[in-house]
């Protein structure tokens, strides 16, 4: 069964999810705009973000999130996870 979300930047499908430990990660697709973007929500303090991401990348986002962001210059605050760019 298909399940379709609405993100911070409009309706994807969900292509793949997982959750542990309060984390949840979930690979979505927007077919109209042909966008993936990698969602990942700490259901416990309710902090979340969004990474677009490329065709090639998806899965390796959708697996290591964190990991994905730090390489492409994404840090998370004292907060938590408030997502700053690298300057």
């Amino acid at each position: 069964m298909r399940r379709f979300v609405e993100s911070s930047t409009g309706f994807f499908e969900e292509l793949d999810r997982r959750a542990s430990a309060g984390l949840e990660v979930s690979l979505l697709w927007s077919r109209s705009a042909s966008k993936l973007v990698v969602s990942v929500a700490d259901t416990l303090t309710g902090e979340r973000f969004e990474l677009p991401v490329a065709r090639e990348e998806a899965l390796e986002a959708f697996h290591h999130p964190f990991a994905y962001a730090a390489d492409h210059g994404i840090s998370w605050g004292v907060s938590g996870w408030k997502l700053e760019s690298r300057r």
